[in-house]
């Protein structure tokens, strides 16, 4: 949007117009003092008045006349020497005005701004309010890609545009204290930029589920209950987080994760002993990081393999402990995502297509949301996608563009090296670093940017900077914006709730503005909260959000209440499709189970029901059992069933001394 030609600039230079015998009409005050970047301006108020110090203001533009151009000035401080007000005298009043840049007049009398200045102001030359026409021209950045999202805060009839293409090419970040509007200001970001490029493919990683309200009809949304993303898409660092809840690995495990994954793909795709695979497939292009589907039961498999062998003694408790691991991975209702039975399938391509939006459908945005999944593997699954995000712009030669937007992105790249997890930092620094070149852009929000690593906000060329509080992190914003309009971020402790300070590629010059005001339906809030209406007390089913908290779906939750419980993942153990340490075969299913387990015998008189046999079964891992002794099949506790008390524990409960009766 060229604002050089509306009709609001044409209309502001009418207004600017004035006679030549009116020169005092807009004058402030005089230069008494200049030093290059900043200059010291006088004036008096006559009288005592009042209305001339009403003009000022901390962070407001003025102009300073010098020859044929107008230097235009900041204000960011201002104060009266005698340190008191006289209403019935004369008051001295100075200003510190920190120098933006020039204003000079093109051949056709339309003013154009100049980050530079050739003429610096001399002692005794004229300030005065900045007229519209000129503060159109500054904040006028001459592109057609520009897009209007608020008003300047001077001047509430100016538009505050941003030029979209320098706003995705060389990132941004949108930085502010909690409650001061930041999501209602990426989602307008964000709305404009769709507009603009409706080319863009917008991932939003959402640790507080808000988003999705704010794109009703133009995102996805992407949760634990509508989420497969296969465990064979982490890489080994990925994976290893997810075993270890994000403690720091094992090495030896991690040494028998890297050797045995390979392996159990190769099995996948046709068995270690097909000649055909092995020459057409050279091994050592199958690694533990190669996306390539492999099933848990062969990796559990080729554990148990290694646990059987005589050689290796000092592995073995070792090798229990990764087994162990990756069982109780995979019986854990809440990574359900990663080993539900759909993951087993080569299904990159339509994870890809989902996930990034390929091809958009008229839904270009990818609410991403984070807060179901279980917070020790977070970091995992913003690795994958991050990783993922520039794996599909690089390989596809820049024909896809990407942005890839962090919420709360100081949890994933703290300023301190020793926090975080470091294949999500890699990940999202490449985008920074990188992914211009290949059309993944990036966007940062928080609201502590002194504990974001610095690296990754330097790579964000433009930076919306709401009210923050704490020096540490003005700081940080005073850092990355430029010497000569460092007094901008003066006042960043004071502004208002939508109010920004804007700087960087995608703005002329650094502009205190106002977001647009989104409409009540459009704004981001979080799923699920329920607010009462009139002050009546909401109304809430505490079984649905007992359900949600264990992570069940409601044929789960129904079996513990007495309903048969799934078959689907064990309660201990492994998977019902690993049965002593068989291979899977092909036309197997997800865990390498060949059919279903025949219907059990009906009872005869006297015989005793037993539970179904899961993971733990085998003999080689169960516990020994005391013996009960030969007793009358009457009076003989039945043994429960597999939805019931299991043996162990009632023993448990039992004092030694019963045992040996």
């Amino acid at each position: 949007m060229d604002l050089s030609h509306t009709p609001r600039m044409e209309d502001a230079a009418l207004k600017d117009r004035r006679g030549r015998g009116d020169p005092r009409e807009r004058m402030l005050g005089r230069v008494v003092s200049c030093n290059g970047a900043r200059a010291t301006i006088s004036a008096i108020a006559e009288n005592g008045e009042v209305a001339l110090a009403e003009l000022w203001s901390v962070g407001r533009l003025i102009s300073i006349s010098v020859g044929e151009s107008r230097i235009v000035a900041l204000v960011y401080s201002m104060n009266s020497p005698a340190e008191c007000w006289q209403s019935d005298a004369d008051n001295i009043l100075h200003f510190e005005v920190e120098l933006v840049g020039e204003i000079r007049n093109s051949p056709d009398h339309k003013p154009i701004f100049m980050a530079g200045i050739s003429n610096y102001p001399y002692l005794g030359a004229i300030a005065h309010r900045i007229r519209a026409a000129d503060l159109a021209a500054i904040y006028d950045s001459g592109r057609s890609d520009s897009v209007v999202i608020g008003k300047l805060t001077q001047d509430e009839t100016m538009d505050a545009a941003v030029h979209v293409p320098s706003l995705l090419n060389r990132h941004f970040a949108v930085v502010g204290t909690t409650g001061v509007g930041k999501s209602s200001a990426v989602s307008l970001l964000l709305t404009k930029a769709i507009e603009t490029t409706p080319d863009l493919r917008v991932l939003i990683l959402d640790p507080h589920n808000e988003f999705a309200a704010a794109f009703p009809d133009t995102s996805i949304v992407i949760d634990t209950e509508t989420l497969d993303l296969p465990f064979w898409l982490f890489r080994l660092d990925e994976f290893t987080e997810v075993l270890f809840r994000g403690r720091p690995g094992i090495p030896e495990e991690m040494d028998f994760l890297r050797e045995l994954i390979p392996d159990a793909k190769r099995a996948f795709r046709g068995g270690p002993d097909n000649g055909l695979f092995r020459r057409a497939t050279d091994r050592s292009s199958l690694t533990a990081d190669t996306p390539v589907p492999y099933r848990m039961a062969d990796l559990l498999a080729l554990i148990d393999e290694r646990i059987g062998r005589l050689e290796g003694r000092s592995d073995k408790p070792h090798l229990r402990s990764l087994k162990m691991r990756i069982m109780s991975a995979i019986n854990d209702p809440r990574f359900h995502f990663m080993f539900s039975t759909n993951t087993i399938n080569d299904t990159i391509v339509e994870t890809m297509s989902h996930i990034f939006r390929i091809p958009g459908n008229g839904r270009p945005i990818s609410c991403f949301q984070l807060a179901g999944i279980p917070s020790e593997v977070v970091n995992s699954v913003a690795s994958v996608l991050c990783r993922m995000a520039f794996e599909i712009a690089l390989w596809s030669d820049g024909g896809i563009r990407i942005l890839v937007l962090c919420e709360e992105a100081h949890r994933y790249v703290p300023a301190d090296p020793n926090l975080g997890f470091v294949p999500t930092r890699q990940a999202i620094s490449r985008i920074a670093k990188e992914g211009r070149k290949y059309g993944v852009s990036l966007g940062v929000v928080t609201q502590r940017p002194g504990e974001l690593d610095p690296t990754i906000l330097s790579q964000c060329s433009t930076v919306f900077a709401m009210r923050l509080a704490n020096d540490r992190d003005q700081e940080i914003i005073r850092s990355a914006i430029a010497d000569s309009s460092s007094s901008t971020t003066s006042f960043l402790s004071s502004i208002g709730n939508r109010e920004a300070i804007a700087f960087g590629e995608a703005v002329a010059v650094p502009m205190r503005m106002i977001f647009e005001r989104i409409p009540e339906r459009s704004l981001p809030k979080a799923n699920g909260s329920t607010k009462s209406q009139d002050g009546q007390e909401a109304e809430l089913d505490l079984r649905t959000i007992v359900q949600r908290m264990r992570n069940l779906s409601t044929n789960e939750a129904a079996g513990l209440t007495g309903a048969p419980v799934p078959e689907f993942l064990p309660q201990a153990g492994e998977p019902a499709a690993y049965a002593g340490g068989r291979m899977s075969q092909p036309g197997d299913n997800a865990y390498g189970t060949a059919r279903a387990a025949p219907s059990p015998a009906p009872l005869h008189h006297g015989e005793v029901q037993r539970p179904a046999p899961s993971l733990m079964d085998d003999s080689r891992y169960r516990e020994p059992q005391p013996s009960l002794g030969s007793q009358d099949p009457e009076t003989a506790p039945p043994r429960p069933t597999s939805g019931g008390i299991s043996l162990r524990a009632q023993l448990l409960k039992k004092p030694l001394s019963s045992l040996r009766k």
